[in-house]
């Protein structure tokens, strides 16, 4: 049987929606789900507000840890 790595959700803030201003608000936090290779490519993968994830530059968010 496979075991599951389990990870607890990130978080992120936005600090810069302005390629993106219908897809992310400024100052929001946002849920980010793992994926390493967007990681790589200096991208982060956000839950978006049309609630479905995209690739976004990870220099548009600060990552945040939240009990």
């Amino acid at each position: 049987m496979k075991t599951r790595k389990t990870s607890s959700p990130r978080f992120a803030i936005c600090i810069n929606s302005s390629e993106y201003p219908v897809s992310l608000e400024l100052h929001k936090i946002y849920r980010v789900l793992p994926d390493e290779g967007a990681e790589q490519d200096g991208d982060l993968r956000i839950i978006d507000e049309s609630g479905e994830d995209y690739l976004y530059p990870a220099d548009y968010f600060v990552m945040i840890g939240l009990p």
